[in-house]
């Protein structure tokens, strides 16, 4: 048997309970106070971090909510990505609207509309029905024509389409009726995978006929034109009759020409322009050529004008490259 220490525990319960540096763990030791006053520290830095917090996020929502107040205001939009310089909704309706499916379909709708004569009336009304509303056709079976006269198409080409929305478009043809040159504006109107021409057509003006400018007068080179009058001829021969293995000779390495294959037969060179530079230069010749077969006047001759690139490899000249001109015949120099 253990004996007490002689103190009552009910009287030294009383005596630790009254000694102010009680430890609530440890009767009798000091630093009671101090370890709950440490525990209510650490609490209190906790809820200063979720204070912190909680400003943070009311910053955020203030300033969402400002920049929102202020675009209603201002009324801005976000920038549009259809692409540069056009509105959102044409390159929303360009996607959208059948483009392609709606130029061959006025192209075939043209085809009818630029034909009639009176002796195929009938045929051209059954024909235009295939394009047009019921109700269009009901009233006015001929689309605009008064059964009188004729119209015949020579050719016709997409030259653009203008689409409005989805659902809308005007395709232009550009034909040749009658000998004459003109646009031909059609309404198209696209919903659920079909088409139809919504509307009377429109005549429109042909494009007006532009004028380059005229070639600036330049001198040739006298002594490289002498040379390449000499050795041309050959290469034109050749470069008619299509032969590769005699076109080949004439050409520069690593150039590749393909001749006409007998097409055209050479006659003869009427304008040569050689400008002054080193062993490389780029001439525009023409030439004239003779068509196959003949008429009661003889063979038919036509002159066209060629922009070559020729290169001087030990006083002989080969050809480089040779293309259709864009400089136009020459006023200077001659054959």
């Amino acid at each position: 048997m253990v004996r007490g220490s002689g103190v009552d525990d009910a009287a030294r319960s009383a005596v630790y309970a009254n000694s102010p540096e009680m430890d609530a763990g440890m009767p009798g030791r000091p630093g009671g106070r101090r370890t709950r006053q440490s525990r209510s520290w650490n609490g209190g830095g906790g809820r200063w971090l979720v204070w912190v917090l909680r400003a943070v996020v009311w910053a955020v929502l203030l300033i969402i909510g400002y920049r929102g107040i202020t675009a209603i205001i201002f009324n801005e939009t976000p920038a549009s990505r259809s692409g540069s310089g056009s509105p959102a909704s044409a390159g929303t309706g360009s996607s959208q609207f059948p483009v392609t499916l709606a130029e061959a379909y006025a192209m075939q709708f043209g085809a009818v509309y630029l034909n009639f004569s009176t002796a195929t009336a009938n045929q051209r009304a059954q024909e235009l029905a295939t394009y047009l509303p019921g109700a269009v056709i009901s009233a006015d079976p001929q689309l605009g024509w008064d059964g009188s006269g004729s119209l015949r198409l020579e050719s016709e080409q997409v030259a653009g389409i203008s689409v409005q929305d989805p659902a809308h478009a005007v395709v232009t043809l550009l034909a040749s009726v009658n000998g004459t040159l003109m646009q031909l504006g059609v309404p198209i109107y696209a919903a659920n995978g079909g088409l139809v021409v919504s509307g009377e057509p429109a005549w429109l003006a042909a494009p007006p006929q532009a004028s380059p400018p005229s070639p600036a007068a330049a001198a040739s080179d006298p002594v490289a034109q002498s040379a390449l009058n000499a050795q041309l001829p050959a290469f034109f021969q050749a470069y008619a009759s299509g032969d590769s293995a005699t076109l080949n000779r004439f050409l520069a390495p690593g150039a590749t020409v393909s001749g006409l294959g007998g097409a055209l037969g050479y006659t003869g060179i009427s304008n040569l322009y050689v400008p002054a530079g080193g062993a490389t230069r780029h001439i525009t010749a023409t030439v004239v050529w003779q068509l196959p077969g003949s008429g009661a006047s003889g063979p038919a001759k036509l002159e066209m004008t060629y922009d070559m690139t020729v290169i001087d490899q030990a006083g002989k000249w080969y050809v480089h490259d040779i293309a259709a001109s864009t400089r136009g015949t020459q006023q200077t120099g001659g054959a």
